[in-house]
Parts: C-alpha cells; sequence; structure tokens
C-alpha cells in the first residue's frame, strides 16, 4: 500500500508539536520550523539525518522495531501515536500482516451477545465497529442515542452524527472535544485497517460535507478510547455526566463494547433512571424506541 503521504503528514505533524525545552535542547534563535528540526529527531533517535529524512518523506517500508521505537521516544509519541505508527510501517511493508478480519457493516449481534446487552440495566451498553456504527444495544443505550437513531435514512453512526446533525451541537455540551475525538478515533482505525472502503467512504463523505472534519482530520490526532467521563445533554433526560469503559471484543476483532455509568446516588444517575423508565414506555412493538421529534441537520 503506498501510503507515503499519510506517513510524511504524520510524522512532520508530529515533529511540530514537540518544543526544544521538551526533550532538554536549547531553543536557541531563529528557527525557521515549528517544533524540532530533523537533524534534532535524528539524534534523539539514534539514526542519521539522511534515513529519518527518508521516514519522513513516507519511505517507511523495512523499518525496524528499533527504528520506529526510537523515533516513537524522540517524539515523544504516547501509546496510540506510536500504535499508529507501527500500523503505518506495516501498512507500507511489502511483506505486511495481512488485513484483519473486521465486521461489515451488515453484521447482526449474535444471541448471546444481546442477553449479555440487555442485562446491563442501570446504564447504556453498546458496540461500534471502527467507523462508528452502533451495532448492538441495549434498550437504554438506544433511548440515550435516540437521535442517532432518528437520522433519516441513514444506519446510526457516531461520527455521521456529531458531524452532520445539527441536534449534536446540544448533545454534546462541549461539542469541540467530542469532535476531536470522533476524528482521532477515525484516523487510529483508518491507519489500523488501511483497507477498509466502508472507513474511507465515510471519511471521504464527512470531508466533503464539514469543513471542521476536514480541519481536524488534517491535524493527524490519534487515540485509543478506553476509560473515562463524558458529559451529555439528552434531549429528554437533560444533563448526564458518565464514566465509561470501552473494551475489545476477543470474539469480534474491530468491535467495542462501551458501557457508561453514573455515580450512585449522583444526579445523573437519578437522570439515568427517568431514561430508563421513558424508554421502557417508548419501545415500539419492533423493541426500537419511539424518537421524541426533532429534525435533523443538513
Amino acid at each position: 500500500m503506498d501510503n507515503r503521504a499519510e506517513v510524511r503528514e504524520f510524522l512532520t505533524s508530529r515533529r511540530a508539536h514537540v518544543s526544544p525545552e521538551q526533550v532538554g535542547l536549547p531553543a536557541g534563535r531563529n528557527r525557521r520550523v515549528a517544533g524540532l528540526r530533523r537533524s534534532e529527531v535524528a539524534a534523539l533517535a539514534g539514526v542519521s539525518v539522511e534515513y529519518f529524512t527518508k521516514l519522513e518523506r513516507g519511505a517507511i517500508s523495512g523499518a525496524s522495531p528499533e527504528v520506529l521505537d526510537g523515533v516513537a521516544r524522540a517524539l515523544l509519541l504516547d501509546d496510540a501515536e506510536r500504535a499508529h505508527l507501527f500500523d503505518l510501517a506495516h501498512a507500507a511493508s511489502p511483506v505486511a500482516r495481512p488485513p484483519s478480519r473486521y465486521p461489515s457493516r451488515s453484521w447482526r449481534p449474535h444471541e448471546s451477545l444481546q442477553w449479555i446487552l440487555d442485562a446491563v440495566t442501570a446504564g447504556p451498553a453498546f458496540v461500534r465497529n471502527g467507523r462508528m456504527d452502533i451495532v448492538a444495544t441495549n434498550t437504554l443505550g438506544r433511548a440515550f442515542y435516540q437521535d442517532v437513531f432518528d437520522m433519516p435514512g441513514q444506519a446510526p453512526n457516531i461520527a455521521r452524527f456529531t458531524f452532520l446533525d445539527r441536534r449534536a451541537l446540544d448533545f454534546y455540551p462541549d461539542w469541540d472535544f467530542f469532535a476531536g475525538v470522533t476524528v482521532a478515533i477515525l484516523r487510529t482505525e483508518a491507519g489500523r485497517d488501511p483497507h477498509n472502503k466502508e472507513l474511507h467512504d465515510l471519511i471521504g463523505e464527512l470531508s466533503t460535507r464539514s469543513d471542521e472534519f476536514r480541519r481536524l482530520w488534517g491535524a493527524h490526532d490519534v487515540r485509543h478510547h478506553g476509560t473515562g467521563s463524558k458529559t451529555f445533554h439528552h434531549p429528554v433526560a437533560g444533563e448526564i455526566t458518565v464514566a465509561y469503559e470501552g473494551m475489545g471484543m476477543e470474539s469480534e476483532p474491530g468491535l467495542t463494547l462501551t458501557v457508561y455509568a453514573a455515580e450512585p446516588g449522583s444526579v445523573s444517575a437519578e437522570r439515568l433512571q427517568l431514561l430508563a423508565s421513558w424508554a421502557a414506555s417508548e419501545v415500539g412493538e419492533d423493541g426500537a424506541v419511539i424518537p421524541s421529534g426533532g429534525g435533523a441537520g443538513g
């Protein structure tokens, strides 16, 4: 796979993010580049300037794990960025590992997985793939993401909702944060699964229809989204803060099971209980939560 442009832009953007002071070098004067010079990265990584220049121009095929580790240390890459660098190198190699088997958009949860999701009653629980389609959920999860499921003519997709539906601006009180996380997840997935046509189709659609997505995509940020807390503003239950845990599914590589939970005894926990009661009263004959109304944005 010819991913030289992707490698070049990623390494260039990471080099620009590191100041000389961060790696114990003097800032000096008359620096004509943002961040570190190539010569400084090469010295820190233990390679020649010529070799690092070759890498940064995209010729990463054949780079050894030791060299990639050295570059990662020199550029102060976090775990997600380091993994992304290795993914890019694997994709560029003529003897790269075969593409991982990722489920298609038509994948459906097996019965026992749905039992497990339905057993989670105190918080939303759902399964998403790398392109952020919601492919399985419990009743509370569907109620929580009711507007994502209510995009006419579209399968429920968190990324498309975030950038193409005006309701997302209300649902995410800190929309800028959620938008950045969404793009970083997609960027990480594109490096891990570079041959996924459905993923690239989504990225192309969002790049065409959203200036903000296009700007964030150009930042080349990546992210592992495993645990933390988030605040939402649900159209029925109001503001809810939850802790979340995202877990990769061993039985289905490429899928992530996520569970939300509010702090016991908190206002958010009470509001999740309210939402669960509302969802129970709004479930239609097909098991879907009946939308409460509101139009999608363009």
